[in-house]
């Protein structure tokens, strides 16, 4: 590794750090709150630390499969201190992801291929999906990627012209028609004009709406239908974008998606300013699909390719 990407990495998990800021002072607050006048944990902390978690948007299930652990872990060594509680918690959260065995770090690995490899975004209104989208391009560009972007949103004026201002920002080229077109024309004349550029990665920017999942349903199927006339195999990657900010509602919006269309990879935006950055382990851990990024803050670099042991240890790291 280059003296260039160690800094660069020191940079990114230290605004790790800084962007759980709010939700591990909400956890370990809760948590001194619980154990306040015991000295070990015993079956009250526990069900204590449960409400803990699932108020931290940790997630039910999530919750329960780490509460059973630290129950099997407090069995097993017969005296546990509270004094050791975010220690154990720590190290059971870390394995429970780490058995998960799904590969979500370093983000997107571009292959070299002699055709675009092409990446579906797909998210409800509002979640930061097109500047996701913005931000993913201007990093593949960073790294010498000819870079396509997609406006295939076209129910919505201000998604298109907010992807406009991203291309011009990342100095990329984008394809849009007018409003109201059919998503599936736009996608198409994507991908055959990143085909034609000899691009290396396309971005594709979806609607979000969940009002009718059937109709989401029809149309996410057309979208990649036509995209697999250029390309048979596109979209080589299905990105949702969720925001961590709503906490269990992100839940819900996955579960939409996933019933919806195969979802293959997830980002999870706006973890900064919010206590709810709990979800993140709830999500990575129940939908086994993995979570590719995750946003910590406004800049571009600020969409982090998601590392589960990293983000363990920021979101345990002693609060100042």
């Amino acid at each position: 590794m280059s003296w260039f990407k160690k800094i660069l990495g020191k940079e990114s998990k230290e605004k790790l750090d800084e962007g759980l800021e709010k939700s591990k002072q909400s956890l370990f607050d809760k948590i001194s709150r619980t154990v306040v006048g015991k000295s070990k944990v015993d079956d009250e902390v526990l069900d204590d630390l449960e409400e803990v978690l699932i108020s931290s948007d940790v997630g039910v299930e999530t919750t329960v499969n780490i509460i059973r652990r630290i129950e099997e872990r407090v069995a097993r060594d017969k005296y546990v201190s509270t004094s050791e509680l975010n220690k154990i918690l720590r190290e059971e959260i870390a394995g429970l992801l780490a058995e998960n065995n799904i590969d979500d770090t370093d983000g997107f690995q571009i292959p070299k291929k002699d055709h675009p490899f092409v990446i579906m975004v797909v998210g409800v209104n509002g979640v930061g999906k097109t500047t996701t989208i913005g931000k993913l391009a201007a990093q593949f560009k960073a790294k010498g990627l000819k870079v396509v972007l997609g406006a295939a949103d076209t129910f919505r004026a201000a998604a298109v012209d907010q992807l406009v201002i991203w291309a011009e920002r990342a100095d990329v080229p984008i394809v849009k028609q007018a409003m109201g077109s059919d998503p599936a024309s736009v996608a198409y004349d994507t991908v055959q004009s990143a085909v034609a550029q000899k691009a290396d990665v396309v971005l594709i920017d979806t609607a979000g709406r969940l009002h009718n999942k059937v109709n989401l349903m029809n149309e996410l199927t057309k979208i990649k239908r036509v995209m697999q006339k250029v390309i048979p195999d596109a979209p080589h990657e299905v990105l949702l974008v969720l925001d961590g900010s709503t906490g269990q509602n992100a839940f819900e919006q996955a579960k939409q998606f996933t019933q919806a269309t195969e979802v293959t990879s997830m980002a999870v935006t706006k973890l900064d300013g919010t206590a709810k950055g709990g979800v993140v382990i709830g999500i990575s851990d129940q939908f086994k699909i993995p979570v590719k990024y995750i946003g910590v803050g406004e800049g571009i670099h600020d969409l982090q390719a998601f590392n589960k042991m990293e983000f363990v240890d920021s979101f345990f790291k002693q609060v100042k």
